[in-house]
């Protein structure tokens, strides 16, 4: 079964919060709101930190839109410490916004399909509802690194779609029509957009 309509897999784990190994249940990472909890091959690496850093300058979005974000990667909670720990010149993290969280069984990257036979996380990102349920999951292969406007678009699409009823078309953005997903709602969007 795929995982995007389907309950995310639940899982509890240690991970780094500030500046602080800690173990968190998935009430506390999920917590009842939007949530992107996104996968990485490996600390120390390349565009890992590109994506993690872009994605904790990031915060003040995520939060006004009600949404949570938190990283998954193979490495121990003490890889992550020193990472962050290690000065963003020198290729570290510095200061991060959310959790980064250790799979060193490698348990959550087979719960959520995104582990390589190296051993490894493929980029995935999942978007999970305030329900549990996933809505969203993108897949990359390790040399392209994900947008965190896409990721925050996304999650204001489904949004407007649970408060309003309509669905959003192609690179819909909030304030842009919509439609009524049926044929009269549909043709009257594609006539004012011919």
């Amino acid at each position: 079964m795929p995982l995007v309509t389907s309950p995310a897999p639940r899982f509890k784990a240690k991970a780094v919060v500030g500046n602080e190994i800690v173990e968190l249940t998935w009430d506390q990472i999920h917590g009842g709101k939007w949530l992107v909890l996104f996968f990485y091959p490996l600390d120390f690496t390349f565009v890992c930190p590109t994506e993690i850093i872009a994605f904790s300058d990031a915060h003040a979005r995520f939060e006004e839109i009600g949404a949570k974000v938190a990283a998954v990667s193979v490495d121990s909670a003490y890889t992550h410490l020193a990472w962050i720990n290690t000065p963003r010149k020198d290729g570290g993290l510095g200061r991060v916004t959310f959790p980064l969280i250790s799979d060193l069984t490698k348990e959550i990257s087979r719960a959520y399909d995104v582990l390589t036979e190296g051993g490894v996380s493929l980029r995935g990102l999942f978007i999970i509802d305030p329900k549990g349920i996933v809505r969203h999951a993108t897949i990359n292969d390790l040399p392209v690194g994900r947008n965190v406007d896409e990721a925050i678009r996304v999650i204001q699409a489904f949004q407007h779609v649970e408060k309003y009823g309509e669905v959003c078309p192609a690179n819909w953005k909030p304030g842009e029509d919509t439609m009524k997903a049926d044929p009269v709602g549909a043709k009257k969007y594609f006539q004012a957009h011919a």
